[in-house]
């Protein structure tokens, strides 16, 4: 028969200051079969947690106890708080081993990249590989191939899912490359939900919390796109820089031979502040040039119901750069589109068929000309969304109207544009300032002071 647990007070600070130091923890009870231990030392304890695993107990340490106030230390609310979710994930990590393997993050990531893979393949009619293999590099590893080096896998990829906390994510994140930290924070981000929404009987309704928490962005984060709090002020490019970028892509269009193509669709990043994979889903029939607008693809980003396309009004010289895509073509036949290549000989390749643009990899190397081409060495073809955008709300648009043209959301908008807004709001405001005073009235001089 076991013994009778015997309960010690410890509440609070003064209750344990009366207890005497000793190796053997006191106890008190959490559940039936769950205890919060506190071990006392010579000047201050520690916590520790209990649970029965028949016939016998498992114990894991918590931490510090707040004897002494100070950082990373737990009063009693906390230490019980922690002693929950521990014995939480353990119970429901040794639930999984009794049905199978523990899920871990790698289980998870790779059924993520192989669900995107289908779907982008899905998309495009062809074998495609998505661009969540980059969490390869960041969490999972790969092996060698070819000239393609071997990269360890982090050690997150082995954490079980239930047991996996807030701090394994956020060190995870704080390692990240800052140049694409967002973009990678998203793709786990994702592949650990789905694995929680697949799983929710063995995993719990935490896990969706602990990941939330532990991946939640920092003030000082920023991706080769936006920041947390803010555009980069030289991704903003005014229209003068803007027009020196398209006429450097259509010398460079020229010079190597891509029959209008390249300069099209720089064109149409910056005429409409569209996103590369919108853009390359546009038709021919998408050119309303009667109405003066162009019909962009909304993007596939989020879950909720949208307009399949977004009416974006552009200038004549835009349309005419256009003509040489629509005329005599079919209203479905894709409005973007550039040579393949194929290789006849050692350094010699050939033109081989047109079809749209798939990649914005494909855009990579060009654009490097275009830009050294431009003497504007720091742009990136993203820098025509986030001018497109700054340029609405310099222009006084609703935001409303600017978020619905470039397809987001104008929490996204306060968020990455909050300077230009506040800019925007000072002109409108010095706009409404007018004259109070009468006209030719004389300035009164103000009395000397004592």
């Amino acid at each position: 028969m076991p013994k009778p647990l015997t309960e010690t007070p410890l509440t609070t600070r003064n209750a344990r200051s009366k207890l005497k130091p000793r190796l053997e923890p006191y106890w008190r009870r959490i559940d039936a079969e769950t205890h919060l231990g506190y071990r006392k030392g010579e000047r201050s304890g520690i916590w520790l947690v209990r649970w029965r695993v028949y016939p016998k107990y498992r114990q894991q340490p918590i931490g510090p106890a707040d004897d002494a106030i100070g950082e990373g230390t737990f009063d009693f609310a906390a230490a019980e708080r922690k002693a929950r979710e521990i014995v939480t994930a353990a119970r429901r990590t040794e639930q999984a081993a009794v049905n199978g393997k523990p899920i871990t993050v790698r289980n998870a990531v790779e059924a993520y990249i192989t669900e995107r893979d289908a779907r982008e393949t899905r998309r495009r009619g062809r074998a495609y590989r998505s661009d969540a293999h980059r969490l390869e590099r960041y969490v999972t590893g790969r092996e060698r191939h070819g000239k393609r080096k071997a990269i360890a896998a982090h050690r997150i990829a082995n954490i079980p899912l239930g047991v996996i906390t807030e701090d394994d994510l956020s060190k995870w994140r704080e390692a990240l490359p800052a140049g694409s930290r967002q973009r990678t924070v998203n793709d786990l981000k994702a592949a650990l939900n789905a694995a929680a929404r697949a799983n929710r009987k063995t995993l719990g309704a935490t896990l969706a919390l602990i990941v939330k928490d532990g991946l939640e962005a920092a003030g000082n984060d920023y991706d080769d796109e936006s920041a947390a709090t803010g555009v980069r002020e030289n991704q903003i490019l005014d229209d003068a820089r803007v027009t020196r970028l398209l006429r450097a892509a259509h010398e460079v269009d020229v010079e190597q031979d891509w029959d209008g193509d390249l300069y099209r669709l720089v064109v149409v990043l910056a005429a409409t502040g569209a996103r590369f994979s919108q853009v390359a889903r546009m038709t021919v029939g998408t050119v309303q040039r009667k109405a003066g607008r162009l019909m962009v693809p909304t993007s596939r980003k989020g879950k909720g119901k949208k307009q399949p396309e977004t009416r974006v009004p552009v200038g004549k010289d835009v349309l005419d750069a256009l003509l040489p895509a629509t005329t005599g073509r079919a209203a479905n036949a894709p409005l973007l589109e550039r040579w393949r290549h194929q290789q006849i000989a050692v350094g010699k390749w050939q033109r081989s068929e047109r079809g749209p643009w798939q990649s914005p990899s494909e855009l990579a190397r060009p654009w490097e000309e275009v830009r050294q081409r431009a003497k504007m060495p720091e742009a990136i073809p993203y820098a025509l969304r986030h001018s497109s955008i700054v340029r609405g709300i310099r222009e006084g648009l609703p935001l409303r109207l600017v978020a619905s043209l470039h397809d987001t959301s104008t929490q996204m908008i306060e968020r990455h544009y909050s300077r230009w807004i506040t800019e925007g709001l000072d002109d409108l405001a010095a706009k409404a300032v007018v004259p109070l005073l009468p006209q030719g009235g004389s300035v009164v001089k103000m009395r000397g002071r004592a």
